[in-house]
């Protein structure tokens, strides 16, 4: 019989075999044989400054390439410091796997270093997981982790296994020996125990994997039975019939999408001709300019609207809980999930399909109507608010408009450029003024609406685009989650330029909590120097007090950006009402 390769060669051999190219990790022992026998094969280590930022980058990678993303982190803190990035990868709905380190399988339950129950905590965060025991059921869980990652409504996925398994058995018998004693046992006792373990070792490698997933409950079906059974040809009717539509956008349209297909996505919206809302990471999707892609007001559209189609989106808090609607409207629905079709209303027409998929199929069969009088309406709109936006913009404070910073970046982004977003007040002002240009090149958290995501999805990022300037827009807040990753951009070569709102305050909750409460308790902060930690972990920092000092700021870090330098801009900003009342429920 010849001898099995070990568990860190089995996971390095599965990856490498379903493509993928980039594992995000942060060192353990638990784990190592994984690392290093993945960079054997060609597969980049991107080695983070926390595990939080490793499966963020997963998650980044994931959505920007279609493919899933992957985070090998180490046992007990690395798996539950990587709670929060899985949990927002579940409610984006992004294919991850993430491979835990665990304690051997002799000493479970035993006090062993970094012991804990993983599974338990990961069962409510995961669309399945797998705790293995021999490597037999690590093949079989890798096999069928990283299908079940993208199927269906995609979601991330949890492997534990377990130190023993990783290794080869040679190391793992010497150090079971040592740590339990026999190693130097004599007599019949020594031989007895060495024995045990040889045999129990050996099990390990040969004993046949019993089935982890007895059928195939994960993997959703059904997916696409509306759109072949006519679906499409009835929205179709529906739209040649409409005065008002409405096309909303989520990110489930370019779920488990490339940016060429994502393209094609795009061009089947634009064949249909209705006035389109985009969120998420269809943010793009037509570009920045195109004469159906609307960006404000979008609350009265709807209210308005005759008929509605909502792809890829819930009827969650976003859309007013599938209240928002003109009483008379015919609502349509595309989702990948039974339970977000239904959620808070039941749509007149219910489609169970990838959004993408099904707007494809529908431009095969309608087209634009003449819509004219309705698009004329909502131009105006859309102008007028514009107009009130560059107002505000051309205000003069002590500090940095962020609005006229915007602005002004707005008109410095490439083709090519994607931006990442990580805040709560700044950001939200940037999602008002900055326009990606293409498709798949705006990275916010999703639904979740977490924190700390911008290190890690910027790793993410310019590991899938190379190529790309990655632009990090963080509150001065949210930047303390992630800045220490600029240490991990020098070493990775990495360079993109992290733009830092500072106005030392959780803004976003200091607006509504003195307003209403009176009190800015546990929302003040300093004008910390952020530009210089930056420059501390091996970035350059550029400081901007003022609005006249902009397009100098942004013409360097470009400059510098392109000599392979991660930049930080720290802009001490101006106070600001451009978003009262932005507290959601």
């Amino acid at each position: 019989m010849s001898e099995p390769q070990h568990g860190g060669a089995m996971v390095a051999d599965h990856l490498h075999n379903a493509g993928i190219s980039h594992i995000f990790t942060l060192c353990g022992g638990h784990i190592s044989p994984i690392l290093v026998q993945s960079q054997q094969r060609g597969i980049a280590i991107v080695d983070v400054r926390h595990e939080a930022s490793a499966v963020f980058a997963a998650d980044a990678r994931a959505r920007l390439t279609g493919r899933p993303g992957v985070a090998v982190v180490t046992a007990g803190p690395g798996v539950t410091n990587s709670i929060t990035a899985v949990k927002n990868a579940q409610m984006a709905q992004s294919p991850v796997l993430l491979i835990g380190g665990a304690t051997p399988t002799v000493l479970k339950d035993r006090g062993s270093l970094q012991d804990i129950d993983q599974s338990s905590l990961m069962q409510s965060l995961t669309k399945w997981q797998a705790s293995v025991k021999t490597l037999a059921q690590l093949d079989d869980a890798l096999a069928h982790g990283l299908k079940v990652a993208a199927s269906g409504v995609p979601g991330p996925v949890f492997i534990e296994a377990p130190i023993d398994i990783l290794y080869p058995r040679e190391m793992v018998h010497d150090m079971y020996a040592d740590q339990a004693g026999i190693k130097n046992l004599k007599g019949p006792v020594g031989t007895a125990a060495r024995t045990a373990l040889d045999l129990y070792l050996k099990r390990q490698e040969y004993q046949p994997s019993l089935r982890l997933h007895p059928d195939a409950s994960a993997l959703p079906r059904g997916l696409g039975e509306w759109r072949a059974g006519g679906q499409a040809r009835a929205v179709a009717r529906k739209l040649a019939r409409a005065e008002r539509p409405v096309l909303v956008l989520g990110s489930q349209v370019v779920v488990n999408r490339d940016i060429g297909q994502a393209a094609e996505v795009a061009s089947a919206v634009a064949r249909l001709g209705v006035p389109t809302w985009t969120g998420g990471m269809a943010r793009g999707l037509l570009g920045a300019q195109h004469p159906q892609l609307f960006r404000h007001k979008r609350s009265n559209a709807l209210a308005e609207a005759d008929l509605v189609i909502i792809a890829g989106f819930p009827f969650d808090f976003r859309l007013k809980y599938g209240r928002g609607f003109a009483r008379d409207a015919e609502i349509v629905s595309i989702n990948l999930s039974r339970d977000d079709l239904y959620l808070n209303r039941k749509p007149d027409i219910p489609v169970l399909d990838h959004p993408g998929d099904f707007l494809e199929a529908l431009a095969e069969q309608a087209g634009p109507e003449d819509w004219n009088d309705w698009f004329a309406t909502l131009t105006e709109r859309e102008k007028a608010r514009e107009a009130e936006i560059d107002e505000q913009a051309a205000e003069t404070d002590e500090g940095v408009n962020p609005l006229n910073f915007f602005r002004q970046l707005d008109g410095a982004l490439d083709e090519t450029d994607i931006l990442v977003v990580d805040g709560g007040d700044f950001v939200a002002t940037s999602a008002y003024t900055l326009k990606p240009r293409r498709p798949l090149s705006w990275l916010d958290p999703g639904v979740f609406g977490t924190l700390g995501v911008g290190g890690g999805f910027t790793l993410g990022a310019a590991s899938a685009r190379p190529d790309s300037q990655i632009w990090l827009i963080y509150g001065d807040g949210s930047c303390a989650y992630s800045l220490a990753e600029f240490d991990t951009y020098v070493r990775m070569g990495m360079a993109p330029i992290a733009v830092v709102g500072t106005d030392a305050s959780w803004g976003q909750i200091a607006r509504e909590q003195e307003a209403m409460l009176g009190d800015n308790i546990g929302t003040y902060l300093r004008h910390t120097d952020y530009h210089q930690a930056a420059e501390g972990y091996g970035g350059k920092g550029i400081l901007v007090t003022k609005d006249e000092q902009i397009p100098e700021a942004l013409q360097q870090a470009r400059e510098l950006a392109a000599e392979g330098t991660p930049v930080c801009i720290n802009l001490i900003l101006a106070s600001s009402d451009f978003r009262k009342g932005s507290i959601s429920m």
